[in-house]
């Protein structure tokens, strides 16, 4: 069993990882951290997990997370950063859902960040947790950088032309919306249900920090850089992300169909669905699918791809499982392999 301890238990990431960890035939929770909820039973926080997860909070320990084999944190972004290096040094391998070691340029970090970097060190060496594009350096990775949800659905959607070289990279566009719960477990007035409810909006339309993520992992997977216009908007529903991205062929010839079918064949959790599909947020509910429809309005150079993912669980906690399941040679659908919640 891989022994396993998660720093930061309380937000919706930390609870998501426990639910589907809870049910990993290879996972043993042995820590589960929160100075603010120090001596509270997991189950009075989150009821849901009540009979299937028997700890209780704690103060972060190194001694104890040291001897786990796999350390999540599911932190405000900064704050991995100060305990990494000593987790690492202790043998355990570590796997990041917040931001800290996605951006490998530090001087970008800090500004999108607004804080100083605590371990730069450790930038170079972290893997990025995307595996539809990095699976073999995920496997031998001692630290992982999990993706955005964000990130993940508009990296997947683009991927299989990126990769192609079919689309012109500097007139990439993506409209990405996600629920209430991407903002995390904090009080907002904006996300009291009589705020967001029957309400649509974008928000941070002049530059998202998601933004040089997404253009880094872009430009990774096409080998040049490139240049996306990203608007991020509010949906009034608990979780999912729907992105519905816009680029222009440069190759009409192409059987764009055909490449998404091809690219995702053998992935486990992405489904391209057939021509004239339209995906639903609802149909990966709780889930850690991702599908993917295209379309190539009347035939021209304008290509319009529709993803949609669960921002907690394919977009977080499902993709970082999946990374771990890769880490320690495990089939990657293990503890995974759950339908969407429908209705």
């Amino acid at each position: 069993m891989i022994k396993i301890g998660i720093v930061g238990g309380t937000g919706y990431t930390g609870a998501e990882l426990l639910r589907l960890l809870s049910g990993h035939p290879n996972a043993e929770l042995v820590a589960i951290t929160s100075r603010s909820e120090k001596g509270v039973p997991v189950a009075q926080l989150y009821p849901n997990l009540r009979g299937i997860v028997d700890l209780a909070f704690s103060d972060p320990d190194i001694a104890v997370l040291g001897q786990c084999d796999l350390v999540f944190f599911a932190t405000p972004h900064g704050v991995a950063q100060g305990t990494v290096p000593e987790i690492l040094a202790a043998g355990a391998k570590v796997i990041d859902l917040s931001a800290d070691f996605r951006i490998r340029d530090i001087e970008l970090w800090e500004k999108w960040y607004g804080q100083t970097h605590g371990a730069p060190q450790l930038v170079a060496e972290a893997v990025y947790g995307l595996p539809e594009f990095n699976r073999s350096a995920i496997a031998g990775a001692n630290l992982v950088a999990c993706p955005g949800c964000y990130p993940t659905s508009i990296q997947l959607g683009l991927l299989p032309l990126l990769e192609a070289g079919c689309i012109d990279v500097n007139d990439l566009i993506a409209n990405s919306a996600s629920g209430v719960s991407g903002a995390g477990r904090q009080a907002s007035v904006a996300n009291l249900l009589s705020e967001a409810s029957d309400s649509f909006k974008a928000y941070a339309a002049s530059g998202h920090r998601h933004l040089p993520e997404i253009e880094q992992g872009l430009a990774d997977i096409s080998g040049t850089e490139v240049s996306l216009t990203f608007v991020p908007h509010l949906l009034p529903i608990n979780r999912g992300i729907h992105s519905t991205i816009y680029a222009s062929l440069i190759d009409t010839d192409v059987d764009v169909q055909g490449l998404f079918e091809r690219r995702y064949a053998d992935e486990p959790f992405v489904d391209v669905l057939p021509a004239g599909g339209h995906p639903e947020t609802r149909t990966v509910r709780g889930s850690n699918f991702c599908r993917i429809a295209v379309h190539r309005p009347g035939g021209g150079n304008k290509i319009v791809v529709l993803v949609v993912e669960d921002n907690l669980t394919k977009g977080a906690s499902g993709q970082a499982i999946q990374c771990m399941n890769l880490m320690f040679e495990l089939p990657e659908r293990s503890g995974l392999n759950l339908p969407g919640l429908m209705p």
